[in-house]
């Protein structure tokens, strides 16, 4: 027998023996899996922190009334190209630093204050007074609350927004994670508008879009489904490998081949395991009566 012969041999035998484990070990394997399976589902629903995510979109460009096709297809391309920038400034720190500054206190200016203005009177030539305007009493600023404060820091910030881009798109999409699904929203639509304010400061862009305000955020972490796929893989790998290092540390003989082609022995011969009745004994006696039976017929 060849060496190749004789490895695909002791493979076909090791598989064999393997399958064999797994058949007499069946039910302990289903309780592995089983067992952390649930651990790992109870763990991902009850003991984990959940952390939620919203997203917003946004697009950047330049307003342009060239009517050059050409010029207008570069400038197009130049803004898609400068989306990388404009990924960098939404997460610089003069951004986070406004964000954080109005999650603190979330509101909008609607209306403008009105001062006061006096009377405005004309004189006659008789000498009586006709008025020409009425007085207006001063009105203050009306403000819209756009969602609840939150105290989130710049650096709290940086870790908890991400952008993704798409190739060959001027749309990109701003997320944010949080512990609540309205304040992950709160954060995304607070930077996105941060952004929208600032980056005309920043660079010579004069039309940023935000094309989809983010909505309640979705839940992101963790994944049940993923984490108790992940515990009755576990479940499965860990029993399998107690059960073969139990079946390696066996030192039982269980083939004949071992003795003779492993220790180097003759083998003289085969006794059968023979299983007697449990009411039954055999005595001296027994075989003297026996005996004496057989005589006396």
């Amino acid at each position: 027998m060849s060496a190749e012969q004789q490895n695909n041999e002791e493979v076909t035998i090791d598989l064999r023996r393997l399958f064999i484990l797994i058949r007499k070990h069946i039910i302990s394997i289903l309780i592995w899996m089983i067992g952390l399976g649930l651990i790992a589902y109870g763990v991902s629903e009850y003991v984990l922190v959940p952390k939620y995510t919203a997203s917003t979109q946004l697009l950047v460009n330049r307003k342009s009334s060239i009517d050059d096709a050409n010029q207008a297809y570069a400038n197009q391309q130049a803004d898609i190209n400068a989306v990388t920038t404009y990924k960098d400034i939404i997460t610089s720190n003069v951004i986070l630093k406004g964000a954080s500054k109005y999650l603190a206190n979330p509101v909008t200016l609607v209306k403008k204050a009105t001062p006061a203005k006096k009377a405005v009177y004309k004189t006659n030539d008789d000498g009586t007074r006709t008025l020409v305007k009425k007085a207006v009493k001063a009105k203050p600023a009306v403000y819209k609350r756009e969602s609840k404060s939150y105290s989130v820091s710049a650096s709290e910030l940086a870790s908890a927004v991400s952008v993704t881009t798409t190739a060959s798109s001027q749309v990109f999409t701003l997320s944010a994670t949080a512990e609540t699904p309205a304040k992950a929203q709160a954060i995304a639509n607070a930077v996105a508008k941060e952004f929208k304010e600032q980056i005309p400061k920043i660079m010579d862009v004069n039309n940023v879009t935000i094309v989809a305000e983010a909505s309640k955020g979705t839940k992101s972490f963790p994944k049940v489904s993923m984490f108790t796929a992940i515990g009755v893989l576990a479940g499965l790998v860990i029993s399998l490998l107690i059960i073969i290092i139990k079946d390696l540390s066996d030192t039982t003989v269980r083939e004949d081949s071992f003795m003779t082609n492993e220790l180097g022995l003759t083998n003289l011969g085969e006794i059968a395991h023979i299983t007697m009745p449990k009411d039954w004994t055999f005595t001296a006696k027994t075989a003297e009566k026996r005996g004496s039976s057989r005589r006396r017929v």
